[in-house]
């Protein structure tokens, strides 16, 4: 079946974001994967703005592959559509939903884990946080229970469902809300499944919800 496009966006939400929030190692098999603790409470990094651009049919995608491995972290993205309080509930705080990619230059972050620095520049460079179309929010449950998925080049290499998450999407728009603050215009990535892996020149991402292709994106070296 085709996916219904949000009523309130003819494409992207890409140019109406306010503030970035990401959500680190909310799929304990992720977490895992790269050797990290599973986490007791949601782990909230941010990306500037300008880093999410818009995805739609093998899109040309520039990335700082000369830093060392680049991953890809498919990601459902929630778009917030009203000032998030203790009392607002998911359905309610909700616009619209997107795939999305958290591209992280893996060496650089390491290097800066290790150091104790913050993950900025591995997170926060241009293109690192594309989106696709707006898709339709249906609730969170019919969320939780949609599987989707990261082809590279035809095959599969990321899959699960938000029902997968440590932390559910209330739990996540509580949690950013009460602590930093979720209005219209923000936006959620929240966390990637397990099967992250460096990137190469050429190579061709296709984004699957309910395994539809919503996106595609090529990936180039950036000069």
């Amino acid at each position: 079946m085709t996916h219904q496009l949000a009523s309130n966006y003819e494409h992207s939400f890409a140019a109406n974001i306010r503030n970035v929030y990401c959500i680190g190692r909310n799929y304990k098999l992720h977490a895992l994967e790269l050797g990290n603790e599973v986490p007791t409470k949601p782990m909230v990094f941010m990306k500037p703005s300008h880093s999410v651009v818009p995805i739609a049919e093998r899109t040309s995608l520039a990335l700082p592959l000369h830093q060392g491995a680049v991953h890809h972290e498919i990601e459902i993205v929630l778009y917030i559509g009203r000032e998030v309080t203790a009392e607002t509930t998911v359905d309610e705080a909700i616009e619209a939903i997107a795939l999305g990619l958290d591209f992280t230059l893996r060496d650089v972050q390491d290097t800066l884990k290790a150091k104790g620095h913050p993950w900025l520049p591995a997170k926060g460079v241009p293109n690192s946080g594309p989106i696709t179309n707006a898709l339709a929010f249906e609730g969170a449950e019919q969320v939780s229970r949609t599987p989707f998925a990261l082809l590279r080049n035809g095959e599969v290499v990321q899959q699960g469902t938000a029902a997968d998450m440590i932390f559910d999407l209330q739990q996540l728009i509580q949690f950013v809300a009460s602590n930093y603050g979720l209005r219209k215009g923000d936006v959620i990535f929240t966390g990637t499944p397990a099967g992250v892996g460096a990137v190469q020149a050429g190579d061709i991402l296709e984004l699957q919800w309910n395994s539809e292709t919503v996106g595609s994106c090529v990936i180039e070296a950036a000069q």
